[in-house]
């Protein structure tokens, strides 16, 4: 039997957190309990077989795992209303956007295992990468967690002072990736496709040269030199591409996401 995962936040997130768990067979349904204040939203989990509920004290105590998906400015509160539950007997796992370890331990006062964990929504297809980082955990937990994110997609273990920039690449990432795909599918309508077939070419190009960098562990470079011939049309519009400033808006906005998450 596996542990008690208690998912406080049905949200975009925690929801997409369930699905992995399930999707994984990481944890069985009945061992998944998931709240939010609007419980109906969360009809679909509830029909697989995962306990929902708007009591989020009961769902730790019931739980020996705990993690923590709600809007940050709802931490404080949250913490507060299940500080009682909490002890060194489990697991808190923040997937909370900007908010330190050293901000929760206000909250609840005790020093019981935290970890901070930055996944993305590709968590609930088991793609996600997770960028985790802890404090007061063991070998144990740490191993338990890391199996956990391990089981839906990739992992790196990072310094708590990474986790911003973290969630720039990984979590902000997800949004950039799929702006490039949908200006690539409409360059591919533009060009003789229906909407359809360029999303399709699209979605597993991008698919098939993230694979290249993750499996042969090659540079982007490197792979982009085999494809670009001497007066070839990859090269054209490559650098039609850089004339336009690609690559610097690309930077300048990533770098534009983590000075506002630097500010928040």
């Amino acid at each position: 039997m596996g542990k008690k995962i208690a998912i406080i936040g049905g949200g975009n997130l925690g929801t997409a957190i369930a699905e992995g768990l399930l999707k994984s067979k990481f944890s069985k349904a009945s061992e998944i309990i998931i709240t939010k204040r609007n419980t109906a939203t969360l009809k679909g989990l509830k029909e697989k077989g995962i306990e929902i509920s708007d009591n989020n004290s009961e769902a730790v105590k019931k739980s020996e795992v705990i993690i923590l998906a709600v809007k940050p400015y709802q931490v404080t509160d949250v913490l507060n209303g299940i500080k009682k539950e909490l002890g060194n007997d489990k697991i808190l796992i923040s997937v909370v956007t900007g908010i330190l370890i050293k901000e929760m331990e206000e909250a609840f006062k005790k020093n019981i295992p935290v970890f901070r964990a930055m996944p993305n929504t590709a968590i609930a297809i088991q793609e996600s990468m997770t960028c985790i980082c802890s404090q007061y955990a063991n070998a144990e937990q740490v191993k338990y967690v890391n199996d956990l994110f391990s089981k839906m997609g990739k992992i790196v273990t990072i310094d708590e002072k990474l986790m911003e920039a973290a969630t720039i690449l990984a979590a902000c990432g997800t949004a950039y990736a799929m702006r490039y795909i949908r200006a690539n599918i409409q360059g591919g309508i533009e060009i003789g496709f229906d909407a359809a077939t360029a999303s399709l070419i699209s979605a597993q190009t991008v698919k098939g040269a993230a694979e290249l960098l993750l499996q042969k562990g090659s540079h982007p470079e490197q792979e982009i030199d085999k494809v670009t011939t001497p007066k070839g049309c990859t090269i054209a519009g490559l650098n039609e591409m850089e004339h336009r400033g690609f690559s610097s808006s690309l930077i300048r906005g990533v770098v534009a996401s983590y000075k506002k998450i630097e500010k928040s």
